[in-house]
């Protein structure tokens, strides 16, 4: 069988499972020094494995986390107390959402809410594209937000939509991947498209301390792939592999796609990652093999380096943009960093090319000591790679020329050395192996095959580097979600499991506490999975219960205490923890480091992401993605496939004429006051 059969043969029971699936086949071939080599290099894997390393071993590896088993659900935290002060939430998974005691959620925005003024209310037998346009996007996943007044009771909240997954969306039509696009039409694929992308929606706390919609908001607006202009900018803007029939220029493209994790900017502008743009290209061309044909394709090896076509949408059926074949430059027009100002409905959203084309998990800002910008970026992919960008010039007060520092800096991807030594490569024209006879003949060459300059420059190959949150002492939290293709000749020092399903977490010290610095020293925060399981191979600090511990970490956030918060995304795998995916409140320091306690969990088949909280840390904003989908087989009771009309459940509405609909969760403390103290 081809790849395409192999993956609509396995065992996935939607779009986002067959996403997940169609990442089993690395697109990187040079796995000659992977994360995990590094980290066999450093400590024994054997002993990894096995638990079955000396205390001061561990304490080097790990930090402070000893070879233990979890406590019982209900024991006590000994010793130190723990930063995060709530009552730990119990494990599990059922149909719907739960908090940890002494807590309110509220539903806040629902796919299909109307957030302009002139929005029809939704109606999901009778939807349409121009509907979509008005009303809250699919799958939401980043969520930002921007005070508007000093109070922080006003602000504007910045969502990414990821992706659609029609089999729950739409009515009878089931899953089309699967089904060679039978019942797709120019309509449902414009829905779709216009489902895609992000929505800035203006909300107000009351003095009963709920949030609620201004739906008449000045700066509401949706920006999709189907409408939405942006402007092309930075090193690569007007280059001949920009270029297209629509757009001479290269300097202009319609829409973002697959806007997974992201940023908000220090002066309050709202950074949207493309991530897994591939799947959105088609092609009809097909070899003896029934795979994408790419040999009259001039840029094939390029292609093949970002899976291009993936083919998961018919949307290069009525696009001919999206069919590579007929426009092959418009997908060097995807994988960037998009900037949108929340504050002018009517700006232009600028795709910045000097940050680099690759599947972008979040977009993560902040400010080195003498005043630079620094994006901490992962290409979610397994065996990919981490990133930073570092500007030239400093961040002021004139907003117009911050956006510019976006289009001047330095683009690096990450080395880890099995000595705990980091080094970060800079991804520029002419440095080593950067050169015309290696096939980069410019800036732009480097950056449009970001992932290819990585390669040649010896970049480590990581275990689906995601979301990445630095705090401002010059640390960062790297979340590496899972890699289950890693073999054991494959392991190293920063990636340390082969067939790791749970993931684990590195923690970056940048040299002198600078996020500009080009070296740094690394550790693993912890190892995810349940430590119960001595060839899992799991580490966390010994006190933490078994609610505590989780799998495939996923997005995160710092807090304004500066506490490290975990979200996980374990795909259709959740039957391997058993546990829904949800919200961790993880230790970074002292006795406690490597502890962990669950706050919120999703109904069966959600991802989480966001996490984001006001800047008084009273409110904390969470996406809840494709309820009801992922991994609905190994729910008891259900067992099936999640559909339109069966799903495995009807979170967040209930009602049985409405299918399972993302939404953003608030969360806040009964009675009022921060979060977790």
């Amino acid at each position: 069988m081809n790849r395409r059969q192999i993956i609509n043969a396995a065992q996935t029971s939607n779009k986002a499972e067959a996403f997940e699936a169609a990442d089993d086949f690395p697109a990187n071939p040079n796995l000659h020094r992977t994360i995990g080599d590094v980290i066999a290099a450093r400590y024994d894997r054997r002993e990894v494995l096995t638990g079955l390393l000396g205390t001061s071993a561990t304490a080097a590896l790990f930090g402070a986390p000893a070879l233990a088993a979890p406590r019982p659900a209900n024991a006590a935290v000994s010793g130190s107390q723990s930063r995060y002060v709530f009552d730990e939430l119990a494990w599990g998974i059922d149909e719907t959402h739960h908090v940890a005691a002494g807590y309110d959620t509220d539903i806040l925005l629902r796919w299909g809410d109307p957030i302009t003024a002139d929005a029809p209310e939704f109606d999901v037998m009778n939807q349409s594209a121009e509907a979509q346009l008005q009303q809250f996007g699919y799958n939401n996943d980043y969520v930002g937000f921007l005070p508007l007044n000093a109070e922080g009771t006003r602000g504007l909240l910045c969502v990414n939509h990821e992706y659609t997954n029609e089999e729950v969306m739409f009515p009878g039509l089931g899953r089309q991947d699967k089904a060679e696009f039978a019942g797709m039409t120019r309509e449902l694929a414009e829905i779709e498209m216009a489902a895609h992308g992000g929505s800035v929606v203006e909300i107000t706390r009351g003095t009963d301390g709920k949030w609620m919609v201004v739906q008449d908001g000045a700066m509401n607006r949706r920006i999709s792939p189907l409408n939405t202009v942006m402007a092309i900018g930075g090193p690569a803007a007007g280059h001949p592999r920009m270029q297209t029939g629509a757009d001479p220029t290269g300097r202009e493209v319609i829409g973002t796609l697959n806007n997974c994790a992201g940023g908000m900017t220090p002066w309050g502008t709202w950074l949207m990652a493309e991530e897994n743009f591939h799947g959105y290209f088609w092609t009809d061309q097909l070899d003896a093999e029934g795979e994408p044909d790419l040999s009259a394709q001039p840029e094939a090896a390029q292609m093949a380096r970002y899976n291009v076509p993936a083919m998961w949408y018919a949307w290069g059926r009525y696009h001919d943009r999206f069919d590579i074949t007929k426009d092959p430059n418009e997908v060097n027009r995807f994988g960037w960093v998009v900037e949108v100002d929340p504050l002018d409905p009517l700006s232009t959203p600028v795709k910045h090319t000097a940050l680099g084309r690759f599947a972008h998990e979040g977009a993560e800002t902040t400010v080195s000591p003498d005043g630079r910008l620094v994006i901490y970026m992962g290409d979610d992919s397994r065996f990919e790679y981490l990133y930073k960008y570092v500007s030239e010039g400093v961040v002021s007060q004139d907003r117009a020329a911050n956006s510019r520092l976006l289009s001047d800096g330095t683009l690096y991807a990450a080395r880890f050395d099995p000595d705990g030594s980091l080094r970060w490569l800079p991804l520029v024209h002419g440095y080593g192996p950067l050169t015309a006879e290696n096939g980069f003949a410019s800036q732009a060459d480097v950056l449009i095959n970001a992932r290819l300059a990585a390669d040649a420059l010896g970049a480590t190959p990581m275990d689906r580097p995601e979301d990445v949150s630095p705090r401002g002492d010059g640390t960062a939290y790297v979340m590496l979600t899972n890699n289950s293709k890693r073999k054991p000749g494959q392991t190293d020092a920063a990636n340390p499991r082969p067939e790791s399903d749970f993931g684990h977490i590195i923690e970056i010290m940048e040299d002198g506490g600078d996020h500009a610095a080009t070296r740094g020293r690394w550790s693993i925060l912890v190892q995810c999975g349940n430590p119960e399981i001595a060839a899992v191979g799991a580490q966390w600090n010994p006190e933490t219960s078994e609610n505590g511990w989780f799998g495939s970490p996923d997005n995160c956030a710092i807090d304004a205490e500066g506490r490290l918060w975990v979200a996980t995304d374990q795909g259709r795998k959740w039957d391997k923890t058993g546990k829904s995916d949800g919200l961790y409140g993880l230790e970074t320091e002292g006795s406690l480091r490597g502890h962990s306690k669950l706050f919120f969990r999703c109904p069966v088949g959600a991802e989480l992401c966001g996490p984001y909280f006001t800047p008084d840390t009273e409110t904390l904003f969470l996406a809840v993605q494709h309820p009801g989908t992922d991994g609905t087989r190994s729910l008891k009771g259900f067992e099936r496939e999640s559909t339109f009309e069966d799903p495995a459940t009807r979170w967040p509405d209930f009602d049985p004429a409405m299918p399972p609909r993302p939404s953003v969760v608030v969360v806040t403390k009964k009675g009022g006051g921060r979060i977790a103290t």
